[in-house]
């Protein structure tokens, strides 16, 4: 059985044909064997050096045989080396390139006409020259990243028949070139020095354009730069293709007085739910690439906030708390929108906005940004992260912001809130914005939280009630649910700025005296804040201070001669008004100037500005301060030499005591 197994194995096998079985050869793997004739062939096969610099020779397969000298290898170095590649680069360039020609020479040109030391004439003339050579490829010059340099110097240093050639040929391709990365900034410098009906019709090109531009990161720095650049009218026109479609597609709806969004609305009769849907796309695609620099931008989301429901405005806020925020309140509506994000942001988006103020300092001395600290200091209850981030970093640079217009909103906001003298009317009327939807929630969440009672109530509770209700919503304007004043200590007093305060203007009175812009922090500051803030826990310090401004008035006056040295505090201008105002309102600090620097001075400081300081003491509406001088000033005011301002008189004063 086993045998017949086996023989069926071998017959399932594959069989070669018989004839080819005979004839062919197997085919040898195993490595070649060296015989020794073969190992005798290979020895005696001269040997022939590969690198040979010295020269060798070699065999001629001439007619004439024997042997020729090989020519010299010698190696290249690596300067010889450099200056090949160079070659091949620059051939390479050319096939590549078809102006490539062009762009040297335009660069030859560019690094003359960009010197500093060149005459007028000199560099007019190289302007000229290149326009001439670029003509008809102005497109492509355009779009290169080292002509479009060139082209750039062109524009700013031309005639204004150059530039209008310029921009006749590249009037059909703006659109295209506002999207290239390099020929954005050429577009941006024609824009600047565009003349105004050049600028009307760009702006012409632009319209059906503006949202999907915005849209794009290199194309939204054109439609700002055009934005920042045309008059109310065109700004308008601008903006008001990001309402709806309607105004998109047909320019005659565009050209309107009307500038707030609420009015458009209501004058053409648009739907309000379509213009939402419409904004909400433009701006949502716009925040979803972080485009958030522009002022175009910020007036969009300024007027989409005024008329957006609840849902929506929460989630443009929730989407702003952030480091975003800090790089849109360099403007004036982004300002406004940072405010409006502190206002109605939960308290997680506002520690969110908090922390993302890397820059305090820089925001400090922004004319806008300074608005945005003002507000933090006055809504945010929660003055531990409010003092962390942003108290600790204006206490670093207090001599700084003391002499700076902007940087001492803050620290004024503090000694004395919403005071018209430091914060102008528009300034009030931005701390005073909210968003409709939002506030009406709030507004709804505090009646119900103090007073418990919403469905209730009749209707003669509810007009008594009413002006109540007004003054709860004036509260949640101005701030959150703590205690103003007990916010403006913990930040001014517990955090230690008012001691740092205090001691700058020690450091600084006369320099702060002298200044226009200092002198409101030191009368703040001495009069211990407004509701008298700073007392009783710094009246040491304050006593300091006084004494110190008390010195500057003690020393002597100077005699007039030629190329005489700086007033006198009690002379000069704005140091003497503030301390007449010292005197007038603080009478600690009246009494210790008259004890220790005018008494018995009032003679040689009668006239001038100098005499409004002590016409003040009997002006002053403390009894105790109009006895100290009575005295020693009566008898200057009936001899006439000193002038009592207000119509005041010192019976009147008396009467009053």
């Amino acid at each position: 059985m086993a045998t017949k197994g086996r023989e069926l194995e071998d017959s399932k096998k594959r069989k070669r044909p018989a004839g080819k079985e005979s004839g062919s050869k197997k085919l040898d793997l195993k490595k070649p064997k060296f015989t020794k004739n073969a190992t005798e062939k290979i020895s005696k096969k001269p040997f022939k050096p590969q690198n040979k610099v010295d020269g060798s020779f070699k065999k001629s397969h001439g007619k004439s045989g024997g042997f020729v000298k090989e020519e010299k290898v010698v190696p290249k170095t690596k300067q010889e080396q450099r200056v090949q590649a160079k070659e091949l680069i620059e051939a390479r360039k050319k096939k590549r390139k078809r102006n490539y020609t062009l762009e040297q020479e335009l660069t030859h040109l560019w690094e003359k006409m960009r010197q500093r030391n060149i005459s007028k004439e000199d560099r007019s003339k190289f302007v000229s020259e290149a326009i001439r050579k670029m003509k008809g490829k102005v497109n492509d010059i355009a779009t290169s990243p080292v002509t479009s340099r060139v082209l750039q110097t062109c524009i700013k240093y031309g005639s204004q028949a150059e530039r209008g050639s310029v921009f006749a040929e590249l009037r059909p391709h703006f659109l295209i070139l506002s999207r290239n990365k390099y020929a954005v900034h050429m577009v941006n410098k024609m824009l600047d020095n565009a003349s105004k009906e050049q600028l009307v019709e760009f702006n012409s090109f632009l319209h059906g354009h503006v949202a999907s531009l915005l849209r794009h990161v290199v194309g939204s720095m054109v439609v700002e730069r055009a934005y920042s650049l045309g008059n109310a009218a065109q700004k308008q026109a601008l903006v008001m293709e990001l309402y709806s479609v309607e105004l998109k597609l047909f320019k005659d709806l565009v050209s309107m007085k009307e500038s707030r969004l609420e009015d458009v609305i209501a004058k053409l009769g648009l739907r309000k739910g379509s213009v939402l849907e419409h904004m909400k796309s433009v701006i949502q695609a716009v925040l979803g690439k972080n485009i958030v620099d522009h002022s175009i931008i910020h007036r969009a989301l300024l007027e989409y906030l005024s008329i957006a429901d609840k849902a929506s405005a929460a989630d443009v806020i929730q989407q702003l708390s952030g480091p975003s925020l800090v790089r849109m309140i360099h403007t004036k509506d982004g300002a406004r929108i940072g405010m409006l994000c502190v206002k109605h942001g939960s308290a997680k988006e506002r520690k969110n906005i908090i922390k993302g103020l890397t820059e305090v300092s820089k925001i400090a001395h922004d004319q806008y940004g300074s608005l945005v600290l003002v507000c933090i200091l006055s809504t945010v209850d929660d003055t531990k992260l409010v003092s962390k981030n942003v108290v600790r970093e204006l206490k670093k640079i207090l001599k700084e912001l003391v002499f700076d217009k902007n940087g001492r909103r803050p620290l004024l906001q503090l000694l004395h809130p919403n005071c018209s003298r430091y914060l102008s009317v528009d300034d009030l009327a931005a701390m005073e914005l909210t968003i409709p939807s939002l506030f009406n929630k709030q507004a709804e969440a505090s009646e119900v939280e103090e007073t418990g009672e919403d469905e209730n109530m009749d209707e003669e509770d509810a007009d008594a009630d009413e002006s109540s209700i007004t003054k709860k919503s004036k509260k949640l304007v101005s701030g959150g649910k703590k205690d103003p004043f007990l916010r403006r200590k913990e930040l001014l007093v517990d955090s230690g700025l008012a001691e740092s305060l205090i001691d700058t203007c020690v450091e600084n009175a006369e320099e702060l005296l002298r200044s226009n812009l200092g002198k409101e922090i030191i009368y703040e500051v001495a009069i211990g804040g407004t509701d008298g803030i700073l007392h009783p826990a710094l009246d040491e310090k304050l006593e300091i201070l006084h004494e110190a401004i008390t010195s500057l008035v003690a020393k002597a006056k100077p005699e007039a001669e030629e190329g005489t040295k700086e007033e006198h505090i009690l002379e000069q201008f704005h140091s003497s008004r503030t301390i007449r105002k010292l005197v007038l309102d603080s009478p600690s600090f009246a009494s210790t100037l008259w004890n220790k620097a005018l008494k018995g001075k009032s003679e040689i400081w009668a006239k001038g500005h100098s005499g409004k300081v002590f016409a003040a003491f009997l002006e002053s509406s403390n009894a105790a301060v109009n006895k100290l001088a009575r005295k020693e000033l009566q008898p200057l005011i009936d001899s006439g030499v000193l002038v009592l301002t207000e119509n005041k008189h010192p019976a009147a004063a008396t009467k009053a005591s």
